[in-house]
């Protein structure tokens, strides 16, 4: 005789439900868990480029520029030390490779944010650090001031960027016949623009400011007044880690944070004793918003004491302070009247 027990019907569409949810968590790809491995290997392997005056050098033996402080920054937030980093110089064309394999942590490298790159690619951007434009630079052609007068002149550009791509709309919405040549590294690009293969040079601006530095007679280059594209610019890390998403998310936000709570290196000290709510959140003193990233409390002012808030890092490589002389633009505070905003950290 066989005895048949009915389920109660709630009980089993719970059972049911739970059922589909381990398959679907199976289906996921699994955590990277990358804080535990820079924890375990005890360092942040964090690419950078293959040598952009301001942003990440080696011309003077130990590397330097925005984006290698920001690779400090991310270091000394999670393991205390901003030293503890292995810098991985890519080109262009392989920078995005690199992260999805796993061979960097973290791509600190004057990378723009587009769908493609998070949606195709599968990474993520943690924020723009440095807003851009995509500009021209002119050599051997004083009569020309505006981009709208390179119909048919010579443009040298790197391929694997958006600069490649920007160009070619720019001269088609504008009826312009282009004469474009593609090289694979930034280096080959300024060489062809310096050897006369081509009389205009096109990236960010930012970048244009720091390749006539290299030119043998950089006061003879001029870069135009022209902007042709959005050229937002932030570290990248890989989509199947959102634990390590947030911990680098939140160390760009905090060096903006800093400069607008007036925390910096000078003043750190100060910030420690201080009383405001706002300034004890951001060293510590209270509540626990380190140790909801997996980090400790203190994250964010081991930031700024290895490098410095958003302003310092700038002034220092990008800035007035720098040989590159960028002026802030938009890249000012949004109290200032730029576009540089972050969320609170609260």
């Amino acid at each position: 005789m066989t005895t048949t027990i009915a389920m109660p019907l709630g009980r089993l569409f719970r059972r049911w439900a739970a059922g589909l949810a381990l398959a679907a968590a199976a289906a996921l790809p699994a955590s990277a868990a990358t804080l535990d491995t820079v924890k375990q290997r005890g360092s942040l392997v964090c690419g950078v480029s293959q040598g952009l005056a301001g942003f990440s050098d080696r011309s003077g033996g130990a590397w330097t520029g925005f984006d290698v402080d920001f690779c400090k920054a991310v270091a000394a937030a999670v393991l205390g030390d901003p030293a503890k980093v292995t810098y991985v110089p890519l080109s262009a064309t392989e920078r995005f490779e690199a992260l999805a394999a796993g061979r960097i942590d973290l791509l600190s490298r004057n990378s723009t944010w587009t769908l493609e790159r998070e949606a195709g690619l599968k990474l993520l951007f943690a924020g723009i650090t440095f807003h851009d434009g995509q500009g021209f630079m002119v050599l051997r052609r004083p009569a020309v001031v505006s981009a709208l007068e390179l119909d048919g002149v010579p443009v040298c550009v790197q391929e694997g960027t958006t600069s490649a791509l920007n160009v070619a709309d720019f001269f088609r919405a504008n009826s312009m016949r282009l004469t474009l040549h593609t090289l694979p590294t930034s280096a080959e690009a300024l060489a062809a623009l310096e050897a006369g293969r081509c009389d205009v040079l096109t990236t960010d601006q930012s970048a244009l400011f720091a390749e006539r530095l290299k030119l043998s007679k950089p006061a003879e280059a001029v870069i135009l007044p022209d902007v042709v594209s959005k050229e937002p610019l932030g570290p990248v890390v890989r989509a199947d880690d959102v634990a390590w998403f947030n911990i680098v998310k939140w160390v760009a936000h905090g060096l903006v944070n800093a400069e607008e709570l007036g925390i910096s290196t000078a003043t750190a000290d100060e910030a420690m004793r201080s009383a405001k709510p706002n300034v004890r959140r951001f060293v510590g003193a209270e509540g626990d918003l380190g140790v909801k990233l997996g980090l400790d409390n203190a994250f964010a002012i081991r930031a700024v004491r290895a490098v410095g808030n958003y302003a310092e890092i700038y002034e220092r490589n990008v800035g007035a302070g720098s040989l590159l002389a960028i002026p802030r633009g938009m890249n000012q505070l949004w109290s200032m009247g730029g576009i540089l905003y972050a969320p609170p950290l609260r």
